[in-house]
């Protein structure tokens, strides 16, 4: 009897000890996206956000450990209360004090789109963080010296266990982490989406203002700039809206996505830039020529040039000129300021996390 005892014992024992040395971690929890109204589907990742991953992906964002002195980070020229722009700032500055050569574009609704930049030189958001950070007019470091930073700061290092368990620190992981973070970025609770909630309703100064833009015979901007069935507030495709007169390919200094697919047919190609959030995010276009909505519309209004690779959406624009009013332009503009989304520009969600009390 004692002899059976005493081995009932160490059954125990052992089973014991297996299962507290080989506890099962818990997966990371998938991150739930809010109910959307009238936007399209999400374009599918092979790096879906977590939990833990998205929380990871906002500290990194934030810390200034991956620029070469440690004195920028991501969040430096991406200002959540500009909607992630660096508004009013037309070119950002870099850790060596060199300006950028194209105006910082917000951040929001990222994962809709499958290109990224002005230029469209990257077709994922992991792609797209790499390139700030190397760049020496940006953050100016080199990836395997942010991941041997990352490694040695205890700090980071159950993050990333909770966050990619059978991982390695490396510079796949650490964009991996902030392309989740930002592909949580929405902006959806602007007075004009609360207005397609049917919870509010426009002025109607505020409604001539959106009938004018997607009226063909008016503003005529829905061909690029949706904000009638869907609601991203562009196509998230490049255009030549007729910026300069530049006849020939060789008069640009700036060929746009030109540059990344050297074909004649893309010479002159910018972004377009989604309308959310535009009464915040001065200056305007690729190179911040703009200063304010008002010259932005004086500009399709009378200023369209005719140029090399102009889209023909813009024909019109340029041809008999789109004459709108003072009082049209204002109203325009009352239904632009619709679109800023201060639920998004306040969410603690995205705000620093090393400066926000939690």
């Amino acid at each position: 009897m004692i002899r059976n005892s005493k081995i009932f014992i160490s059954v125990i024992f052992i089973f014991s000890i297996f299962f507290l040395g080989f506890e099962k971690k818990t997966d990371p929890t998938l991150y739930k996206y809010p109910v959307l109204f009238h936007f399209p589907k999400m374009i599918p990742t092979n790096n879906p956000p977590t939990v833990e991953g998205v929380e990871l992906g906002r500290f990194l964002f934030y810390d200034p450990i991956l620029s070469k002195d440690s004195t920028l980070s991501c969040g430096s020229c991406h200002k959540q209360e500009k909607a992630f722009s660096d508004s009013p700032k037309a070119f950002s500055k870099g850790i060596n004090g060199n300006l950028m050569q194209r105006n910082t574009m917000p951040l929001f609704n990222l994962q809709w789109y499958d290109s990224f930049f002005w230029d469209g030189k990257v077709n994922t958001l992991e792609e797209q963080v790499f390139h700030p950070v190397r760049s020496h007019d940006e953050m100016d470091l080199n990836w395997d010296q942010a991941a041997r930073r990352i490694k040695k700061n205890s700090f980071y290092l159950p993050k990333f266990a909770a966050a990619f368990e059978h991982q390695k620190i490396d510079s796949l992981t650490i964009s991996k982490a902030i392309a989740q973070f930002e592909r949580t970025l929405i902006s959806n609770n602007s007075k004009y989406d609360q207005v397609l909630r049917g919870d509010a309703f426009f002025t109607p100064q505020e409604f001539e203002g959106f009938n004018l833009i997607n009226d063909q015979t008016k503003g005529n901007c829905l061909h690029c700039h949706t904000t009638d069935a869907n609601a991203l507030g562009t196509t998230a495709g490049f255009s030549n809206n007729g910026l300069d007169n530049f006849i020939t390919p060789s008069e640009y200094i700036d060929q746009g996505k030109g540059n990344i697919t050297t074909k004649l047919s893309d010479i002159g190609l910018f972004r377009i830039p989604s309308l959310r959030n535009v009464g915040i995010t001065s200056p305007y276009m690729h190179d911040g020529r703009f200063r304010s909505l008002e010259e932005v519309l004086d500009f399709y209004t009378h200023g369209v040039n005719h140029s090399y690779n102009l889209d023909a959406k813009m024909e019109n624009s340029y041809r008999t000129r789109l004459n709108l009013t003072e009082h049209e332009k204002e109203n325009i503009i009352l239904f632009l300021h619709t679109l800023t989304d201060s639920v998004f520009l306040n969410n603690p969600d995205f705000s620093n996390p090393f400066t926000t009390k939690e």
